[in-house]
């Protein structure tokens, strides 16, 4: 022991440093820079790091504010364009309109032209033929299926030859032959006196007659026969037969 304390004390002894105390504020003062400075070098290694991946916030915050821009003005214009195709869609369908009803015009023309050509050949051969004067005739008689079941429509030309006659006043009366679950019977029109008045007749020289008729839609209208009556008269002046075509 007294070996320990004498190396202790003497010339052996270990050396004594003597060093200023600092306080902790002043070191911590002089830390600091090189923290801060570390800080630095780290945030700007972060921050080229996300430049280089292309994650940086400030760009892909310009990046998501350009796309919303964009987006917005695509929805904007594809709301347009809808309306637009839809104005073009209407005119279109208009002109289809148009034109199925220039087309109905120019067929309904054509169809005309047709008669009136039939006409014109009619008359120029009548006129070569002509019969007595005053003469009554049914001709161009025609007997169709209408678009309803169980009506008919007739078709005919009523003709008064001669150059000096007298203007006819008179009726005239269809007989249609019907067959009905097997039995064939006959039917007159105008039915009743109600539809006489679609019957009469009050022309010159000639008469174009259109006429619907109809029967049971489960019955077979097979021919009729159309009767010219003068006013006053019992006997038909004229009578003409025509099947169903």
């Amino acid at each position: 022991m007294w070996r320990r304390a004498r190396r202790r004390f003497s010339i052996a002894a270990p050396r004594l440093s003597v060093r200023p105390h600092i306080a902790w504020y002043l070191r911590w003062s002089m830390l600091l820079p090189f923290v801060l400075a570390a800080l630095v070098l780290v945030w700007f290694a972060y921050d080229r790091g996300l430049e280089f991946a292309g994650l940086h916030r400030g760009e892909t915050q310009r990046e998501l504010s350009g796309l919303h821009a964009r987006l917005t003005s695509l929805m904007n214009e594809n709301v347009e364009l809808g309306r637009q195709v839809a104005q073009y869609q209407q005119q279109i369908q208009m002109e289809q309109g148009r034109s199925q009803e220039i087309v109905k015009q120019m067929n309904s023309l054509n169809d005309d032209k047709i008669r009136l050509q039939e006409d014109l050949n009619f008359f120029q051969n009548l006129t070569a033929t002509q019969g007595r004067e005053g003469e009554l005739a049914i001709h161009r008689l025609s007997l169709e299926h209408d678009k309803i079941p169980g009506e008919y429509r007739v078709r005919m030309l009523l003709v008064q030859s001669g150059q000096r006659v007298k203007e006819f006043t008179g009726s005239y009366q269809i007989v249609a032959t019907v067959v009905q679950n097997g039995r064939k019977t006959t039917q007159l029109f105008p039915s009743d006196v109600s539809g006489l008045a679609q019957f009469k007749l009050k022309f010159k020289y000639y008469l174009r007659l259109e006429q619907s008729v109809r029967v049971a839609p489960d019955a077979q209208l097979q021919n009729i026969q159309v009767r010219l009556f003068e006013q006053g008269a019992r006997e038909p002046g004229a009578r003409q037969s025509v099947n169903l075509s």
